[in-house]
């Protein structure tokens, strides 16, 4: 999700926009924090013929995600590159099975859709792996984080839990799990309801925060962190607490149909931690406390 700025690039859902997957490898995040390389990945035979026929004969996997949540994913300073965790790790993923990897920038709530009906390949997009969305998909999961809650700087409200945002206005990206979160703690609240505000993107919810139409923002830890320590936005947010709530799976999210996809994105992870290389893209973007020890699938079951 985009890196809040003054100007938001708006990018039609339908462009694929080539990113850092389509660079040399010098420039994977050439446009992020440093980027010093580990072990280069090396190209598997074998999960690339895993692939189906379809891909092979493309060259490239054509990648979904909701470039407005940073560190994970975002546009660059250019506002054409998307970069982040995300797009590194694809760069590696690309290499291993010998294919391209493409994003393209598509709003969150239609990513799993536009999977299952083969319109992409796959969404990589910081979508946490629940019981429900696995339904629809399977999830490759890759990373583990928490929400938070995210206010004005200064915290004008005093908000220190969930609970205290029982009686106010909270914004928050449509489709996302901090929505179904919002919606247990409102039985908690007695005679206050959260009035809970969903917005297309991340940026459009933080832009609700800023200006004071709404108290609180909920967001993956990874991206609340970012904001609070970016020198761009740092004197406008600040973490409630350190708290993270109901922390869960990110998986790489492709379509049932397609289980050599899934199986050749799933060693392809694989390869890329035990070489050091995963390790080395979640240290370049500073979110190591979100790795994960084993790639796995649809944890969440």
């Amino acid at each position: 999700m985009n890196r809040p700025s003054a100007r938001r690039l708006r990018v039609t859902a339908g462009l694929v926009l080539v990113i850092a997957a389509l660079l040399p490898a010098a420039c994977g995040g050439s446009e992020g924090p440093d980027s010093s390389a580990s072990q280069p990945a090396q190209f598997d035979q074998q999960l690339h013929n895993l692939l189906p026929q379809a891909i092979r004969s493309r060259g490239y996997l054509r990648v979904g995600t909701d470039a407005s949540y940073a560190p994970m994913s975002s546009f660059g300073p250019g506002g054409l590159t998307i970069v982040g965790v995300e797009p590194d790790l694809g760069v590696q993923i690309g290499r291993i099975l010998g294919v391209r990897l493409q994003f393209g920038n598509v709003d969150f709530v239609k990513l799993r859709g536009r999977v299952a009906s083969g319109g992409l390949d796959l969404a990589i997009s910081a979508m946490t792996d629940t019981p429900e969305s696995a339904r629809s998909g399977d999830f490759v999961n890759y990373f583990r984080a928490g929400t938070s809650i995210v206010v004005q700087r200064g915290n004008p409200a005093g908000i220190t839990e969930l609970n205290d945002l029982c009686g106010k206005v909270v914004a928050v990206e449509s489709g996302t799990t901090q929505v179904d979160l919002l919606e247990r703690t409102q039985l908690s609240c007695v005679n206050k309801r959260i009035i809970v505000n969903t917005y297309p993107t991340n940026s459009d919810a933080l832009v609700q925060l800023r200006t004071g139409r709404a108290i609180a923002v909920l967001n993956d830890y990874p991206p609340a962190v970012f904001l609070v320590n970016d020198i761009r936005t740092r004197s406008q947010y600040q973490l409630a607490s350190a708290l993270q709530y109901e922390p869960g799976p990110y998986g790489v999210f492709v379509a049932k149909t397609q289980p050599g996809l899934r199986v050749a994105v799933q060693g392809a992870l694989e390869q890329l931690l035990r070489s050091g290389g995963y390790a080395g893209i979640l240290d370049r973007w500073h979110v190591r406390d979100g790795a994960v020890q084993q790639i796995t699938i649809n944890s969440s079951r």
